[in-house]
């Protein structure tokens, strides 16, 4: 066939119609299969897609989030009493807020010249001229001098820099870690807004008697079972829940994320909807010089006319509240849309059937010559309508063809 029948034929089939040709085929199996086919697509759309996943209703996935956190507590530590100043940072927050488990504390460092740490590149030296003056190793502590000067009269020398002295590696004082820790506090206030359905929530129940609520809330620390309106949360509760050791998070710090999750059903009455929580540790366990969690601040003071500072290392729990949030409400515009989509799925039973009864049943031949035909003009000849097929058994010679309408 050349190139011109080929386009002509093309061109011509191009304006043929198609219709449905009615067919009934007695045949147990595909019979079970079609049905099996059907009661699964069914099944699907009434109980996920209606009743899981609610797509009658119109949904907002963005709301609108405020969050208000501050840590609470008192602990001891030798002769010093530490408050919520001395551990907390900052001391009332947002979504994000810390608290200080351990320190490594550098006291009383003045701007100076003192021997490089030895751990530097290059900071090890045997003369004024392995160490170049001006030269400043940003992995180091400060700008050297030029001098090679004996490492904090010890037997070996290294170059000298300019920077605060003492370092912090020869000279930071490790405290011990502030176990009783666990019982601290930390107050989490959130409110949520969907602004399509126009509703604002907040993480604690409504009560008109004030001063009853603040004695509650003096009280309460959160329970998932007791107490699933508090908002207080003690931290020994939260590294349980993160599936972490306290004592762990004291050596090394870490990062947990306070997850708060409303799922909120609006065809109900609004005060359904109630926030969940869940904890899970947020940065790398394993031991890599960037796990866990800690920071470094300096209080700064005079002594004897010379500015100085105490150099604190913290590691501690950064806590990161996350919010996010699912509202829903019955719409008649997504109902009617799956609805039409779970009816025109139903179609689909059809369109496998066909397939299994056109390739793997014994008479498929006789199948595809009765369920295909090709009907053309012909004035002789009336054209039919609608032909009905049915097959008895397996055998094609029992089919038979019902009269042309």
């Amino acid at each position: 066939m050349g190139l011109r029948e080929f386009i002509k034929d093309y061109f011509l089939s191009f304006w043929d119609y198609e219709t449905p040709k009615v067919m009934v085929v007695k045949n147990r199996t595909l019979g079970i299969i079609y049905r099996v086919v059907q009661f699964l697509v069914i099944t699907y759309f009434i109980w996920y897609v209606f009743i899981s996943e609610k797509a009658y209703q119109e949904s907002e996935t963005r709301p609108e989030s405020s969050v208000y956190t501050r840590l609470k507590g008192v602990a001891i530590q030798g002769n010093h009493i530490l408050d919520t100043v001395e551990y907390a940072r900052p001391p009332e927050g947002g979504d994000v807020i810390s608290t200080i488990l351990r320190r490594e504390v550098t006291y009383d460092q003045k701007q100076g010249a003192c021997a490089e740490h030895f751990s530097v590149a290059k900071a090890n030296c045997t003369t004024d001229s392995d160490c170049i003056a001006g030269e400043v190793d940003f992995a180091g502590h400060g700008r050297r001098t030029g001098r090679c000067v004996p490492y904090y009269n010890q037997t070996f020398n290294t170059c000298e820099i300019q920077t605060w002295c003492p370092i912090e590696e020869f000279a930071a004082v490790r405290e011990p870690a502030l176990e009783e820790a666990i019982n601290f506090t930390v107050f989490i206030r959130n409110s949520i807004h969907f602004p399509k359905f126009k509703v604002l929530r907040g993480n604690i129940k409504d009560s008109s008697n004030r001063r009853n609520m603040q004695k509650y809330l003096n009280k309460c620390h959160y329970d998932k079972e007791k107490e699933p309106y508090c908002p207080k949360f003690r931290l020994g509760y939260i590294a349980e829940r993160a599936r972490e050791k306290f004592s762990e998070l004291c050596r090394t710090g870490g990062v947990i994320g306070v997850f708060i999750n409303w799922q909120c059903n609006l065809d109900l009455d609004p005060s359904y909807c109630r926030p969940t929580y869940s904890f899970r540790r947020l940065d790398l366990r394993k031991d890599l010089p960037s796990s866990g969690y800690y920071y470094r601040f300096a209080k700064y003071y005079s002594k004897n006319g010379v500015e100085s500072r105490t150099l604190i290392k913290a590691y501690g729990i950064r806590l990161d509240v996350i919010v996010y949030g699912h509202a829903g409400k019955f719409s008649p515009i997504p109902t009617i849309i799956n609805a039409v989509t779970a009816m025109t799925s139903v179609g689909i039973c059809s369109i496998i059937c066909d397939w299994i009864m056109l390739t793997f049943i014994d008479t498929n031949a006789v199948y595809s010559e009765r369920k295909f035909d090709n009907v053309s003009k012909d004035p002789k000849k009336p054209i039919s309508t609608e032909f009905t097929i049915i097959s008895y058994g397996s055998n094609h010679s029992d089919l038979s063809e019902g009269v042309p309408l």
